[in-house]
């Protein structure tokens, strides 16, 4: 196998997400791409899994569907009233990984709950496969909510901040 990716790696990638709470996860290098997501409970039991091969490698077999635990949706108690983020323009995870407030376990956070940012401040780390990766404003205003706290997984997509 020319790509050295084979079912016996996205079966060991597959428990490794679900021991770590990781709802979306996505790979691409050279000649294949890899995506993986879990749906929650109340839309489907089980796990949304594809494997596509570039075709230059089609030797490389299709992965079948792998049954995994659903993961649970995002807490209903994360979504702020309407009118109170009414206007807000919501930062949101660029990728899969764990949130990080600060740069350091014992340094203080990158911003706190009415700090005024501008467009290219960094508002927080995501870590993802080790790497960690600064997630800057894309807008200029107020920090009105943070969505998440540190140390909690986050999903693509997932809103972490709000700035009016």
């Amino acid at each position: 196998m020319a790509s050295g990716f084979d079912l016996k790696d996205l079966r060991e990638l597959v428990e490794f997400l679900k021991a770590n709470d990781i709802a979306e996860f996505e790979m691409e290098r050279e000649e294949e791409k890899v995506a993986l997501k879990f749906a929650s409970a109340i839309v489907q039991p089980a796990a949304q899994v594809t494997y596509a091969a570039a075709p230059a490698a089609a030797a490389i077999p299709a992965a079948a569907p792998v049954a995994a635990a659903p993961v649970a949706a995002a807490p209903a108690a994360a979504a702020a009233p309407a009118d109170e983020l009414a206007g807000a323009h919501i930062v949101k995870s660029p990728i899969v990984g764990t949130f990080y407030a600060a740069p350091s376990p014992d340094a203080d956070t990158f911003v706190k709950l009415g700090d005024k940012v501008s467009s290219g401040k960094v508002l927080c780390i995501v870590e993802a496969m080790k790497l960690m990766n600064e997630i800057e404003s894309d807008g200029s205003g107020e920090i009105v909510k943070i969505f998440v706290e540190s140390g909690q997984p986050v999903e693509y997509g997932q809103p972490l901040f709000a700035i009016k």
